[in-house]
């Protein structure tokens, strides 16, 4: 018995010495396994982990690689805390050197590290998403201004091909108008001026940077031109830090918005608005083959128009570019709002308009000045939240596209703010 015993073992070890190559890959699966159910950073990180063992360094989880991961995320932090630091609206003595450490800091990472930067606002796309040239753009914030200024101001956008195409198209035309006078460049969000500023070492004046310019340069007569829609909340800021400049002018004037004056209700519309309906709707429907919008109904098409939308009490605009629709026989027209505001805006009631109306195929513009964030990720992102993505997931059109094209880039468009600065000048 012991002799069968010995010879049963005995032959168990060769067998075994044998396959020693097909047992070491069998217990190597597990592994394999967990990195398929990791978290993307940590599929990164194994990802390395791996391929460092592969080259004869450290297994992965051993202590050195698993504090070589964590100096990585912390790295990356400190990164999303200096980009946090400058997404703020208020600018200080300090903005110009924080922006400048944050680029610094974020070109120093690896781009495994790159990919971890995450904080409250923070993201690898704030330094790392490819949004044109913007060496294309011109800041307008020269000096030697002379005693007739246009001051053409902007909510603004870090869009660079969106920039220069509806910011720089206006400001432009505008300049072509009136070559007598100097055009120049203000934003009101000093967030956006920051995110352009530590990106591409773009500088662009905000509001009290611009005026002070003005100033400082012996400007006389200032004309304010803003490129906003509507009498919102950013105009009526603008026109809050304007009128705390008036007495250093001999003339101080601010031009309508491009939906001109808001109106009492839904019912109330003027010329602007009837001219933006039409420059919009037969841009739309060129760039979408049809011959006429009534050619595009009848192939069962519907346009939906897309603002920002805002609590402020001008979102009646909104309500009275859908009547001005109506007025013109657009019945295949709609009009909805990133924020919802007013209701009958929001994509939901849409949705079931557009539905309801019998069309099957949508298509998406923004009823926007700049064809930025909100006309690149709310409109025609690919998450599951955009106006693309929530149209299709209703499974109620059989086709659903995005027109990124902002209302600055259009010569109609343009025609109007011209027509309001000489308005405001020859009133």
């Amino acid at each position: 018995m012991k002799k069968r015993i010995v010879a049963m073992l005995l032959t168990g070890a060769v067998i075994c010495t044998m396959t020693a190559a097909g047992c070491s890959r069998k217990t190597s699966q597990p592994d394999t396994n967990q990195v398929e159910d990791a978290s993307d950073g940590e599929q990164e990180n194994k990802g390395q982990e791996n391929k460092g063992a592969e080259n004869g360094s450290q297994e992965a989880g051993d202590p050195e690689t698993t504090e070589q991961a964590k100096s990585d995320q912390e790295l990356a932090d400190e990164v999303a805390a200096l980009i946090d630091a400058i997404y703020v609206q208020t600018r200080t003595d300090e903005t110009e050197a924080q922006c400048a450490d944050a680029k610094k800091a974020w070109d120093a990472l690896t781009d495994a590290q790159k990919a971890l930067v995450a904080g409250e606002n923070a993201d690898p796309d704030y330094f790392g998403r490819d949004t044109g040239d913007a060496s294309k753009d011109d800041p307008r914030n020269q000096d030697e201004i002379g005693e007739n200024e246009i001051l053409v101001v902007s909510f603004g956008t870090s869009f660079n091909d969106s920039r220069v195409q509806d910011i720089k198209g206006i400001e432009d035309a505008i300049q072509a108008a009136y070559p007598e006078w100097s055009v120049r460049r203000a934003f009101t969000s000093q967030i956006i001026i920051n995110h352009v500023q530590a990106r591409d070492g773009e500088v662009i004046d905000n509001m009290e940077q611009a005026l002070e310019r003005a100033v400082a340069n012996g400007v006389k007569h200032l004309v304010v031109q803003p490129t906003h829609l509507m009498h919102g909340s950013e105009y009526d800021d603008l026109a809050e830090a304007v009128a705390s400049y008036s007495d250093k002018f001999e003339t101080v004037k601010v031009a309508e918005p491009l939906l001109g004056e808001v109106g009492t209700d839904a019912t109330v519309i003027n010329a602007d608005k009837e001219q933006v309906a039409r420059a919009l709707t037969d841009e739309a429907v060129k760039d979408a083959g049809y011959d006429s919008l009534e050619a595009a109904r009848e192939a069962g098409t519907a346009f939906v128009f897309l603002g920002h939308g805002t609590s402020h009490t001008a979102k009646v605009s909104y309500s009275q570019m859908q009547t001005q629709m109506g007025n013109l026989g657009y019945e295949n027209v709609y009009i909805g709002t990133v924020e919802g505001e007013p209701e009958e805006t929001s994509c939901e009631a849409v949705i079931e308009a557009v539905k309801e109306a019998g069309y099957k195929k949508v298509i998406l513009r923004p009823l926007m000045v700049v064809a930025g964030d909100h006309a690149n990720n709310d409109m025609a992102g690919e998450d599951a939240d955009s106006w693309v993505s929530m149209f299709t997931a209703s499974g109620s059109f059989e086709g659903v596209e995005a027109q990124i094209v902002g209302l600055g880039s259009m010569e109609s468009i343009q025609k109007i703010y011209i027509d309001h600065v000489a308005a405001i000048m020859n009133p």
